[in-house]
């Protein structure tokens, strides 16, 4: 396992890896200390190694300049279970500028009504950003929730053009 921790113009990021994939990135935060912290219960063995992800950072920051940039990462997510992993599958596919509600990736997974169980799915998120659960919004045109980061979503939303019709909570 191998981590770094990189500045965006949005804030500090984390992210830890293996050999499969990415396993964990945090939003991005106002310190490094913070993304570290964020990291923290996830680390165990891993090794300070920023060359190991590539150009992660850069695409990273290139989304976070222009909101365009390719992310086709790997993932490495021994834990998620098929459904969670269904809902992120189904979240990455939103186009950039675009949301959907959680009822309509309830829908996409198979599971009509299940818009709470989406929400749960979105909180425990291991990859933000790039499993962009920033773009699922609430059914009501609201912003939803973001793990208590809401000015983040509503910045990630506005760079991406994705705020129109968003209800302004």
């Amino acid at each position: 396992m191998k981590y770094t921790v990189f500045e965006t113009k949005l804030g500090w990021m984390g992210v830890i890896g293996s050999a499969k994939g990415l396993r964990r990135m945090t939003i991005p935060l106002p310190s490094p200390e913070e993304a570290f912290r964020d990291l923290e219960p996830d680390l165990g063995e891993a090794d300070l190694d920023p060359g190991f992800f590539g150009g992660l950072a850069g695409r990273m920051q290139r989304f976070f300049d222009v909101g365009e940039a390719t992310f086709s990462d790997e993932f490495d997510l021994p834990r998620a279970t098929p459904f969670k992993k269904a809902v992120w599958e189904a979240t990455r596919s939103i186009p950039r500028g675009e949301t959907r509600s959680y009822g309509d990736i309830a829908v996409q997974v198979g599971r009509p009504g299940g818009a709470r169980a989406v929400g749960q799915v979105m909180a425990s998120n291991p990859i933000a950003v790039l499993v962009p659960c920033h773009r699922v919004i609430a059914s009501d045109g609201g912003l939803g929730g973001y793990g208590g980061h809401l000015e983040i979503k509503r910045r990630l939303l506005t760079l991406e053009g994705a705020m129109k019709g968003i209800k302004r909570s």
